[in-house]
């Protein structure tokens, strides 16, 4: 369906080629069409690959109906979450947005469902109004024996092995709900020392044996190198880290910081030496917003993308001055410092919204006044208040920078 269209077809949502279908025959006929989807269609790459070529060619949301779960008959009602899109071309006419039991009419619909003038935000590989990057995680396929629990890093350094060869290695469920989980962290002038012990040579040579024996080309150039992960990254001194994945009741993404001894793996993204003012930015509501709209969702959870989320947030057009970055640093700083004082209770525990201690959401919720009174002067009004200025912020700087 997709052939000659975009060299991006492979990343297309399967529902994808029933609209292009429906819209190549709407272009011979007139024939308005609408389907109900997974909510995918209308988050994260999906919208710059399909609905891009959909608004090329003329078409537009005539009615939309928002994300809600559909349950089928079975017996353990399988459930999935939807929306509905009607489409045609005409330019002119009402325009209907559903949600729950409310319609509105509206003047435009946007491909994320909502009234805003904003047609596509694609992915950026680099941060547009930043230069502070973010970065995946360690990748960890065919590292098997590269990882260890807990008792098999107490048995190590019982051993002798160097504290200093072992690093926490965690992604967004580690880091949300408190488990820990370590790895091997070798350097390569330290490969000879580390094969010194049984435990370790055995790892590594298991390592070795993965990658070899894997069909693909890549994998068996790094049996070269089995006592490291195929990337040799973020043992930074400092590092924001950040879940790619949040459930959808927490009313803030709970980004946190990390030291040299926390290595994050692919299921995670990090700021090398990232300042404070930025963790400041990813844990309010005003970014949550952003990539709730942006990023998508994994089924109902927030799920977060460096190239969606991070690297296309609007920060004000002026930028933020020395103030402002003092300003929101105490604001992260008091945050994680409201975390500590409820230690050892998990990310998960904190963020519970029907529990979530008092000084940690007087700590977001200052953050959140700080931050806006930046872009507006005084708080937002609500969420739709906040996306629209994002959008238009968006627009004005790509416009500009475009030009």
């Amino acid at each position: 369906m997709f052939s000659g269209l975009t060299s991006k077809w492979k990343n297309v949502d399967y529902v994808g080629a029933w609209l292009m279908k429906a819209a190549m025959y709407n272009e011979v006929c007139h024939a308005p069409f609408a389907f109900v989807t997974t909510n995918s269609l209308c988050q994260g790459q999906q919208v710059p690959i399909t609905w891009k070529i959909l608004l090329d060619r003329g078409f537009r949301i005539r009615f939309a109906h928002t994300s809600f779960k559909w349950s089928n008959l079975a017996t353990h009602k399988a459930g999935v979450t939807v929306i509905v899109t009607g489409v045609d071309r005409a330019p002119g006419g009402a325009r209907h947005i559903y949600t729950g039991e409310n319609v509105r009419e509206v003047a435009n619909i946007n491909p994320y469902l909502t009234e805003h003038q904003v047609t596509v935000v694609p992915a950026s590989k680099k941060p547009k109004w930043t230069k502070v990057p973010m970065e995946y995680g360690v990748y960890y396929s065919k590292s098997a024996g590269l990882m260890l629990d807990g008792d098999e890093k107490a048995m190590m350094l019982d051993d002798g092995v160097p504290e200093t060869m072992i690093r926490q290695f965690i992604g967004s469920t580690e880091f949300i709900n408190g488990k820990l989980r370590y790895c091997l962290w070798i350097d390569d002038a330290e490969v000879e020392k580390a094969e010194r012990f049984p435990a370790v040579k055995t790892r590594i040579q298991e390592v070795r044996t993965d990658r070899l024996e894997t069909t693909d080309a890549a994998v068996n150039k790094l049996a070269a190198r089995p006592h490291q992960f195929r990337e040799r990254k973020g043992d930074d001194a400092r590092k924001i880290f950040v879940p790619i994945v949040s459930s959808e009741n927490r009313e803030f993404f709970p980004a946190g910081l990390a030291d040299t001894s926390v290595i994050p793996t692919n299921k995670a993204f990090y700021i090398p030496n990232g300042p404070l003012w930025a963790l400041a930015v990813i844990s309010s509501r005003l970014h949550l917003t952003w990539i709730d709209t942006i990023c998508g969702r994994l089924r109902t959870d927030f799920s977060y993308s460096n190239t969606l989320g991070w690297n296309t947030f609007p920060l004000p057009i002026s930028g933020f001055t020395n103030q402002h970055k003092d300003d929101l640093s105490r604001c992260a700083e008091d945050i994680l410092l409201a975390r500590e004082t409820h230690f050892p209770k998990t990310i998960a525990e904190l963020y519970d919204p029907e529990k979530m201690p008092e000084n940690l959401r007087h700590a977001h919720d200052r953050n959140d006044e700080v931050l806006e009174r930046i872009y507006i002067g005084r708080r937002f009004k609500n969420d739709t208040e906040r996306l629209e200025k994002l959008f238009e912020l968006y627009t004005k700087m790509t416009s500009a920078k475009a030009a």
